[in-house]
Parts: C-alpha cells; sequence; structure tokens
C-alpha cells in the first residue's frame, strides 16, 4: 500500500470546525449544554487548572495515556462537561460524525485523608478566597499531590469508562475529559471541592482552629527570651 493510499487526516481547523458544528446542533436540542472551549494551545492557565494537569501526568499509570486527549481537547472535541460530586460526565467528539459519552467516577475524599490534610494545612490557610486563588504558601502545595493523603485522587481512586469502541484502558476521549476537567477547575476552582465532597469554608475553619489551639496551649508558656522580675532588677540596679 502506498502513502497514497492511506486516508488524509483532517487538520486541526477541520477537527474544530467539526467539533463547532456539532456543538451547534446539539445546542439545538439543549441550549443548556456546557463544552470544554480552549482557547490557543494552553490548556491551564491558572493554579488548579496546571495543578490538576500535572498530578495526573505525575503517575505513571496515566503519564503515557492521558496525552492522547491534548489534542481532543485543544481541538474542542468535549462537547458537554459535567461535574457533580464523586461523578463527571462528559460528551466527547470522535475523529468521524459519532459522538461519544464519557462517565469518569472519583471517590469523595475518605474521613483518613480529611485528617490528615487539615493536619497538614495547620493554620496555613486564613480565607476560602485564598484557597480558590491558590495563593497559599508554596510548601503547602503538598496538601492537594501529596501521592498517599493528597486531596488530588490517585489512579486508584479514578474509575472510567467510554461508549467508543476502543478497548485500551484509556481510551483518547477518557484522556481528553481528564484534561477537560483541569480546564473547568481554572475557571471554577469551586468545583473540585463539589467533586471531591470537600467543604472548603470547613477546610479553612479547621486551619485556623488549629492555629488557634496552638495560641492556647502556648498562652501559659514562658518564652525563653522572658527575664524574671529579679533579673530585670539586678540589670536595671534596683
Amino acid at each position: 500500500m502506498s502513502r497514497n493510499d492511506y486516508p488524509k487526516q483532517p487538520s486541526v481547523a477541520e477537527k474544530k470546525a467539526r467539533a463547532k458544528k456539532a456543538l451547534e446542533k446539539l445546542r439545538k436540542k439543549n441550549p443548556d449544554i456546557e463544552p470544554v472551549i480552549i482557547e490557543g494551545r494552553t490548556l491551564a492557565r491558572n493554579w488548579w487548572g496546571k495543578a490538576w494537569n500535572q498530578n495526573l501526568e505525575s503517575y505513571a499509570d496515566y503519564s503515557n495515556r492521558i496525552e492522547r486527549g491534548r489534542s481532543y481537547v485543544r481541538n474542542n472535541a468535549v462537547l458537554d462537561l459535567r461535574i457533580s460530586k464523586g461523578s463527571v460526565l462528559a460528551l466527547v467528539q470522535g475523529s468521524g460524525s459519532k459522538q461519544y459519552s464519557v462517565r469518569i467516577e472519583i471517590d469523595t475524599l475518605s474521613s483518613e485523608k480529611w485528617d490528615r490534610v487539615t493536619e497538614i494545612c495547620n493554620n496555613r490557610i486564613e480565607t476560602l478566597e485564598q484557597l480558590v486563588d491558590g495563593k497559599f504558601p508554596k510548601e503547602l502545595e503538598v496538601l492537594f499531590t501529596e501521592k498517599k493523603y493528597g486531596l488530588f485522587p490517585s489512579p486508584g481512586e479514578i474509575r472510567f469508562g467510554c461508549s467508543c469502541p476502543d478497548w485500551a484502558v484509556m481510551c483518547k476521549h477518557v484522556a481528553a475529559v481528564l484534561y477537560g476537567i483541569g480546564s473547568r477547575l481554572d475557571a471554577d476552582p469551586m468545583l473540585f471541592f463539589e467533586l471531591r465532597d470537600i467543604d472548603g469554608q470547613e477546610l479553612v475553619k479547621k486551619s485556623m482552629e488549629r492555629k488557634l489551639d496552638n495560641m492556647l496551649k502556648n498562652a501559659g508558656k514562658r518564652s525563653k527570651r522572658e527575664i524574671d522580675t529579679e533579673d530585670v532588677n539586678d540589670l536595671f540596679g534596683l
């Protein structure tokens, strides 16, 4: 078979045009559809989106597979993506005319992880706005990315399925949706707390409670820098 016998692969512009046409058609039936629209080639611009993607790419189980979805999400092939407690439902435009349904289930945070997380963030997060904006100490990023106790899910906490005929462990449609989640969090970080069933206000509250507890514990302790009254008298000749 010569090179000319292979079917011509559509260009990026053609793929985007196909996705746009499919989206317009779907919107006529469902005006509330929520597509993932990527402007340019950058998948995420803020801390939450970048950190989500980097966490997924850090796992050997995913690193060789998730890249298959980058071009799909860049071409705006994720036509609909909805995040709820422990679940993500999406619709992805295939390479042809078909669209495929993707379901991703992510475990909500266990009580063991919650206890560990509140211990790690001990008095380091002061407001919900600080948490949502990703503006916390650099060393506190471990709160999300630590492999065993971090808030971001590990592969063992993620299950997925797709209606496409690809029998790969992770097809390109699922990979595209995983990147789509990062894009969604980039725009609205609070969706992460909904996904993992975490109360962001409670996390801040726990952090401040621990700060107060530490202050109260140390209130009755004398500082090593304090000087006894007798020593003060001797020092000033009183």
